[in-house]
């Protein structure tokens, strides 16, 4: 049987796995197989330039390089619109894959 994101019309792009050191021991840490590990993609929207139509959290990130953070404690906060248009993301990649609202 197809994975269901494939029968729902997403392709998982990519997955990622962090690792850092707790002294001399190597660990897996951080949003192991969560849906913030992944890239999700929407076929009908892919293109063979620029960034990707993605349901995750690349939003944020291209908010936060439009106005140039420097990535150092504190964060900015989130404009409203940039929250609202995150979470419909998710919101969406929900609906796709499981044919009902959140």
């Amino acid at each position: 049987m197809p994975p269901i994101c494939e029968t729902r019309g997403i392709i998982i792009a990519d997955t990622k796995f962090e690792f850092g050191f707790i002294g001399d021991q190597l660990v897996l840490a951080d949003e192991v197989l969560t849906p913030d590990s992944f890239a999700f993609l929407a076929p009908r929207e892919l293109s063979t330039r620029g960034p990707q139509a993605s349901y995750d959290k690349q939003y944020v990130r291209d908010y936060l390089e439009s106005i140039h953070w420097n990535k150092q404690p504190p964060a900015p906060s989130l404009p409203p619109d940039v929250v609202r248009e995150t979470s419909e993301k998710y919101r969406e990649a929900y609906r796709e894959l499981t044919g009902k609202p959140l």
